[in-house]
Parts: structure tokens; sequence; C-alpha cells
């Protein structure tokens, strides 16, 4: 069974909130690893990421153990960041075992081609200037600056505020289907060359939508810090929406 989850947002709210929720995600990935052979996720697993050479952020050990267990057991770990952990460097891949894919990729799973991306690195209709945003914080050279002229202390005093703001100010207006539109006409312009495509996953909009009997077939998926949602593709090649219990 392949497994995929997004928008966790390890790190977010109160100091108790952040255990509920990394306690909910850790017994997931226990639970799952009975029959996982892999892990996809695909975007936001910490509400803030930014490695510097040798400084990491503080805090969800508990995850990282348990991704590096899994990893270490044969069940293969991938991680598409999104933009609010763009910034992963060699880390999680050296001590935990994680495969990063940087940009939306079409990976082949149970015989099944799938198109996965968090959903904010991608130009979209109506999100032209999200696009160009994403594209600076994503710039390597904003990123060097970032490492040599910010101590580790402050840049993640400011990241972490940054994306505070950044998840209430989306919190003002209830969550809806017609958020997820721009990756739908992304999906169905892409399809329109790529026909192989049989599954097209997107996280980032934090809410759960199931277009599985659309052409494209699309999966987006919620977060976790509601209503936590994920996806399973079995050995038939089937992709199913499922609700965290």
């Amino acid at each position: 069974m392949i497994y995929f989850a997004a928008d966790i947002h390890l790190g977010a709210g109160t100091p108790e909130e952040q255990r509920q929720c990394e306690k909910r995600f850790v017994a997931w990935l226990d639970r799952i690893a009975e029959d996982a052979e892999a892990v996809v996720l695909l975007g936001d697993l910490f509400d803030f990421w930014f490695e510097y050479k040798r400084v990491v952020p503080q805090g969800c050990v508990r995850t990282l153990g348990k991704l590096a267990e899994l990893s270490e057991r044969g069940i293969r770990v991938i991680f598409f960041p999104g933009n609010h952990d763009m910034w992963v460097g060699d880390y999680l891949c050296r001590e935990c075992g994680v495969e990063i894919h940087l940009r939306p990729e079409i990976l082949r799973l149970k015989d099944r081609s799938l198109f996965l991306a968090h959903g904010d690195n991608m130009r979209v209709k109506r999100g032209s200037l999200l696009w160009l945003m994403n594209r600076c914080f994503r710039s390597q050279t904003l990123r060097w600056l970032f490492q040599r002229l910010i101590h580790p202390d402050a840049a993640l005093k400011f990241g972490r505020w940054w994306s505070g703001k950044s998840r209430k100010s989306h919190a003002k207006e209830p969550l809806k289907a017609s958020f997820t539109e721009p990756l739908r006409d992304y999906a169905r312009a892409h399809y329109a060359t790529h026909p192989e495509v049989d599954y097209y996953l997107f996280g980032h909009m934090h809410i759960a939508v199931d277009r599985l009997t659309e052409n494209p077939r699309i999966l987006h998926l919620g977060c976790w810090e509601e209503k936590a949602s994920y996806a399973t593709l079995n050995d038939r090649g089937e992709l199913k929406l499922e609700q965290l219990q």
C-alpha cells in the first residue's frame, strides 16, 4: 500500500496543539507501517523549516525518529516540500533517509502514473502574484543570503511568525472546494499534453476534495490541523481518500 498525506504543519499553534498534532501524526505512521511500501508527504510537513549548514529547527524529534525508522525498515519516504518548508537541505535525506523532490513530478507507483505536487509552486490562473513570490522565496541566492546574514535564532523566530501570520489570515475564510479550482484548471491543461497521467494529487489548499470520478482524476488532500485526511493507493492501482478516525 502507498500512503499520501499533506499539510501536517508540525510546530504550529500552542505547545499543547503542537504535541497533539505530532502524536496523532506519529501514531498514524506507526499504524500504516504494517503494510506501507511508501509514504508520500506532499508538503508543509512542518509549519516552518529552514536549514543552516549545521543547524536545524528544534522539535519534531518523534517525527524525525519515526521517518528514520520507516526508512531503515525499507519503507520509501518521499517528501515534496511545500511553501512552509521549502528551504530543506540534505538533513532529512542524510539523517532520516527521506527522498526529497523539490519540484512537481510524475512518479510511477503501483503501475500508475501520478502527478504529485504540494500545489504552491506551479503557475496557475488567479495566482500569478503568489507564484512570483514563491519563485523569489525558492531562490538559491536569497537562501544563501538568509543563511549568512541572519542568526538562526532570529531566522527561526521570524519564520514562525510569518508562518503563523499566513495561517491566521487564511483561517478567516471558511474552506470551500472552489479554492482548489486553480489547481483543477492546471491539471486539465497538463493532462491535455500528458494523457498518460492516471491521477493528480495536491495539498496546499487545506481542504480535502475528491474528484476521482472526473477526467482527469484529481485528489486534494486536507490539512491535519482540523480534520486529518490521507489517501491510499492499493495493489490494484486504486486511489482512495480516507479520513483519520
